[in-house]
Order: C-alpha cells, then structure tokens, then sequence
C-alpha cells in the first residue's frame, strides 16, 4: 500500500475555501440552491459528512465542476483515515503474485 503522507483536503475545506469564499456564497444560498437542508452543507464543510454520489452531481452542476472532483476528493480523504485506523493489511495471494511476475 503507498502510504499518504499528508492529510487530504477534504471536500468541504475545498467547498469553503475555493467556492463559498471566493463567490460571496453563504451556506445557507447553497443549500436553497440545491434543495437540500442547511445542516448537509454545514456537516460537509466541517469533515462530519461525506460527499455522496447524488450530492456531487448537485454540487458538480451548480458549481462549474465534475462529479468526479467531488468523489475524489472523498476517496482520497477517505482512503487517508483507513490507512491510519487499519492495523495490518491482509497477505497478497501467491496465485495472483505469480502470475503478475510471469
């Protein structure tokens, strides 16, 4: 497994500091723009929520970007946190390394 060396900016740190910052946009005039409830953004910004597939197609219209760019950022953020809550990682098969090697 390659190891992560920083912690990942998460998509709500993104959301705040590259969109609602720059833009002038309050949580709240996102939320109402998305027809969701204020406590989703707010839960998204602050790391307590993660990006749903749905939620990244909200955000990637509204906002000038890609589904994708939401869902890696959540993939990357949450990949980092079980790589430092898992303990061991399993042994790689020998059928499947052998045949690799071959």
């Amino acid at each position: 497994m390659n190891a992560i060396k920083r912690k990942p900016t998460t998509p709500g740190e993104i959301l705040r500091d590259e969109f609602l910052g720059p833009f002038d946009l309050t949580q709240k005039q996102l939320a109402d723009h998305l027809s969701c409830d204020i406590k989703v953004i707010n839960r998204i910004i602050n790391g307590r929520a993660a990006v749903s597939a749905e939620m990244a197609l909200k955000l990637a219209h509204a906002l000038h970007t890609s589904p994708d760019f939401w869902l890696n950022a959540q993939k990357a953020v949450d990949i980092y946190k079980a790589s430092k809550t898992l303990k061991k990682l399993p042994k790689r098969l020998k059928q499947i390394s052998s045949r690799l090697a071959a």
